[in-house]
């Protein structure tokens, strides 16, 4: 099988990775942080950017041809644990309106540093499509 790199135009022109690589039904979705098309990362603290880095990788799984319930894995970056949780009902909110309520396996990990020096979180996933999808 060949791999498929994506690169939707909506998101931040990558440099030295793809958003997004497809292998049949199997969706590697990059690391995404709170990074705008124009290269920015949003302010505003955790919410803000745990919104906008959920849309990153939404984006890029809707590119590859999968939706949220294509989820297999996700694993949340967070340089503040403490104020993800203060923030857990708002983020929750914020998954459900996206991403519904069918919910991947997860993992929170605290980190040190981002790539991105303004970045509060970065968000990984794999996806499994529907063999009906794209």
């Amino acid at each position: 099988m060949s791999v498929t790199r994506i690169n939707p135009p909506t998101l931040a022109k990558p440099s030295g990775f793809a958003h997004a690589t497809r292998c049949g039904d199997i969706v590697h979705l990059a690391g995404q942080t709170a990074l705008t098309p124009d290269g920015k990362i949003v302010e505003g603290g955790i919410v803000v950017q745990f919104q906008q880095a959920l849309s990153n990788v939404l984006a890029a799984l809707d590119a590859a041809g999968g939706r949220p319930e294509d989820l297999l894995s996700v694993t949340i970056y967070l340089l503040d644990i403490a104020d993800y949780q203060a923030n857990g009902k708002e983020i929750g909110r914020i998954w459900r309106e996206l991403a519904g309520t069918e919910y991947p396996a997860m993992a929170g990990i605290g980190v040190t540093s981002l790539w991105q020096p303004e970045a509060l979180i970065e968000i990984q996933a794999v996806a499994v499509l529907d063999s009906g999808a794209a």
